[in-house]
């Protein structure tokens, strides 16, 4: 898998992009609109910010409990359950009269259900890629990523526009409206295909995989550096609404330009031996730039550190590259599930942990400190990755036939 043509030109790539990009745009205008609402509302810094990234708190929940279904059930009709039910969700966080804590069970019923819909998805585009060989699933999921990027770009100024010129429930009823699209593309686009794993979902079956994946060192370390640093990163993310209330959309715009920057160099242009070493710089480019937030900078100094701050997330691309190499492939739906799971609800909680310290101190506090916790957890997990020692990974890498897991000092995390 050599270009980016060659993916195109991949059975069932092309639907599942078009509907993951509707869902990607659904979910940036329906934050922005909840999360603006919420903030008019209330004035709290703390709510805002965990009505945008509240759905991710609950991503612990669905992968304690749901996520051996990633593996174990139908992906077409899974991803089409997911988009309709995000879309019924969304509809009900349009009522006028929705309380603020009828608001949040939505937002946590969501959470539940993205859960497996992440762990359907990659999985589905890890098996869709899987006969190309070499780096199929990171160039796909580099496109993937550049999507997400500019879906965002066009997510958070078309919403930035539309709430301009309507109200957040119209905009959430929009959003809807997308998650519908999102699912009839699914549903006519993809194929039937039977499960990857054999046998039914259950919550034992859950808890005994994630040991599975969490029992080995250099791919715990892995999920780790893919869940806190960029996480912890989030938060700041999250702030931007009560940092710059009229700004917003122009900053997260901007996050959004640097991501699909970022995920451009990693996923095309540095060569593989490269590649590999970068994710512990990257992760600190990620963090250094909101440092500067202590100055409170004038938005268009924000944008330009924002920018160059979100090229960092281009780091998560060479985790995942890794987290494959040591995962069998009939997990790998739960272990890319579980990355996402884990990862989202670093972002809720980071989300609500940046909301708090924002109301005790101020948004620019607030960004400034979890980006020295960011910075801090990089460093602290680049060091563990090169006490790890030489040894081959099991049961995983034993599945897969694969021999010698060192874990190099820089993909720790």
């Amino acid at each position: 898998m050599r270009s980016y043509q060659d993916l195109f030109r991949t059975p069932e790539f092309a639907p599942l992009f078009l509907a993951s990009a509707a869902q990607t745009v659904a979910q940036t205008v329906s934050g922005l609109a909840l999360g603006t609402l919420v903030f008019r509302s209330t004035g709290s810094p703390l709510l805002s910010a965990v009505s945008m990234f509240g759905p991710s708190l609950a991503q612990v929940l669905g992968a304690t409990f749901f996520l051996s279904g990633a593996d174990r059930l139908p992906p077409r009709r899974t991803l089409a359950c997911v988009s309709l039910a995000f879309a019924a969700g969304t509809a009900l966080l349009a009522l006028p009269a929705l309380p603020v804590w009828a608001l949040f069970a939505v937002v946590l019923a969501q959470g539940l259900v993205a859960s497996l819909g992440g762990g359907v998805r990659w999985g589905l585009l890890n098996e869709i890629l899987s006969h190309g060989g070499g780096d199929g699933y990171l160039l796909g999921r580099s496109v993937f990523n550049m999507m997400s990027g500019l879906m965002q770009i066009t997510g958070f100024a078309a919403g930035g526009l539309l709430l301009a010129a309507l109200s957040p429930h119209t905009c959430l009823l929009l959003a809807a409206a997308l998650y519908a699209t999102a699912a009839a593309v699914a549903r006519l686009g993809l194929t039937a295909r039977a499960p990857r794993a054999t046998g039914r979902p259950s919550v034992s079956t859950t808890w005994r995989t994630n040991a599975l994946l969490f029992s080995d060192r250099p791919r715990r370390l892995t999920y780790l550096g893919l869940w806190l640093p960029n996480g912890l990163v989030v938060g700041c993310e999250s702030l931007y609404v009560s940092y710059a209330p009229a700004a917003a959309g122009t900053l997260f715009a901007c996050g959004a330009l640097g991501m699909l920057a970022g995920d451009v160099t990693v996923g095309r242009l540095l060569p593989p031996a490269v590649r590999r070493h970068m994710a512990t710089p990257l992760l600190l480019l990620l963090a250094a730039p909101y440092l500067l937030f202590a100055l409170h900078p004038p938005v268009w100094l924000a944008a330009c550190l924002v920018t160059a701050a979100s090229a960092g997330f281009g780091a998560s691309l060479v985790q995942q590259e890794r987290l494959m190499t040591l995962t069998p492939p009939d997990l790998s739906g739960h272990a890319l599930g579980l990355h996402s799971a884990g990862m989202l609800t670093m972002q809720g909680a980071a989300a609500a942990l940046a909301g708090t310290i924002a109301q005790l101190t101020t948004p620019a506090w607030s960004m400034t400190t979890m980006a020295t916790i960011s910075t801090a957890v990089t460093l602290t997990l680049a060091a563990a990755g090169r006490r790890t020692p030489s040894r081959t990974t099991e049961p995983a890498q034993r599945a897969r036939g694969d021999h010698g897991s060192d874990l190099e000092p820089d993909t720790a995390v």
